[in-house]
């Protein structure tokens, strides 16, 4: 984890590769508590005998909204802002799903600070944010990622 003391020393890692998180084990039992609060209970997530006879991915496969999801979480393992009253998420730019993650698969997530920009009382952060798949060659999601922090 890379620990910064404010918004002036983040400034100096604009275009930089942040970090990596530790890898994630993506579990059946969380895709179903993420198909329950979001009720979407698409078979090809919450079903894994329809989808090892059905489905083109083999087995289920995790919601794209529950790798985005993830991103507190791994963002959390890569990048510490001190000196700061608090860090919100503020939103995306984009983002698309290019692979799918299968159920039991391992993910995490490579972040690059691509800006920070002075708003009132901090900072706009943007980090493009890229969650790899162990043993995969495609990023199963690429993002923007755009977090708030107020001095």
């Amino acid at each position: 984890m890379r620990t910064v003391s404010g918004l002036e020393e983040m400034q100096g890692l604009v275009g930089q590769e942040i970090g990596v998180s530790d890898w994630h084990t993506v579990t059946q039992q969380e895709i179903n508590l993420f198909a329950d609060a979001t009720h979407d209970h698409q078979w090809i997530h919450v079903d894994p005998e329809r989808c090892r006879r059905e489905s083109p991915f083999g087995g289920p496969i995790a919601h794209g909204y529950y790798t985005l999801s993830l991103a507190p979480h791994l963002l959390s393992q890569i990048l510490r802002v001190d000196g700061i009253k608090m860090g919100v998420n503020y939103g995306l730019n984009k983002m698309r799903l290019p692979s799918p993650l299968p159920v039991g698969a391992k993910v995490r997530a490579r972040a690059t600070l691509a800006a920070l920009e002075p708003v009132q009382g901090g900072a706009s952060a943007t980090f493009n944010v890229s969650f790899e798949v162990e043993n995969q060659s495609k990023p199963t999601c690429v993002a923007e990622v755009i977090y708030r922090y107020y001095a």
